[in-house]
């Protein structure tokens, strides 16, 4: 089973869309660990490693998804988890998509992005790194 962390970096405060994709995840076979709002990169870190996740999905209406992305990416690489694949999903601009995949990010879903495109992105994963 996949074990998913999915967080809410920065002072965005719009959570409906994640709590949807987490039921989604969980319907679709994941274990799914939600740290709420408002996180910090470094928090986000720390509970991927005591919660030995697989994957990292962060969430982003803000505007600030690259800085965010960038931070948390880096701070996963310090924390020893830089293989752990990151999804970020949002209001993420197509022309900054590939700058987003550039920083490390596994993959980039836009708002938009249908949820079975989602769940075949995990469904496609090879077998779980824990």
């Amino acid at each position: 089973m996949t074990r998913v962390l999915l967080a809410k970096p920065g002072l965005d405060g719009h959570d409906k869309g994640i709590k949807v994709l987490a039921t989604i995840l969980r319907d679709a076979g994941c274990e799914v660990i939600y740290t709420g709002l408002h996180q910090t990169p470094q928090k986000i870190a720390l509970a991927a490693v005591q919660e030995d996740v697989d994957v990292i999905g962060l969430s982003m209406l803000s505007g600030a998804h690259v800085d965010l992305s960038r931070d948390v990416i880096e701070q996963l690489r310090e924390a020893g988890l830089g293989e752990r694949p990151v999804i970020v999903g949002g209001n993420i601009p197509l022309r900054d998509v590939a700058l987003l995949t550039g920083l490390g990010a596994a993959a980039v879903f836009p708002t938009g992005t249908s949820y079975e495109e989602i769940i075949g992105w995990f469904a496609a994963l090879p077998t779980a790194t824990s």
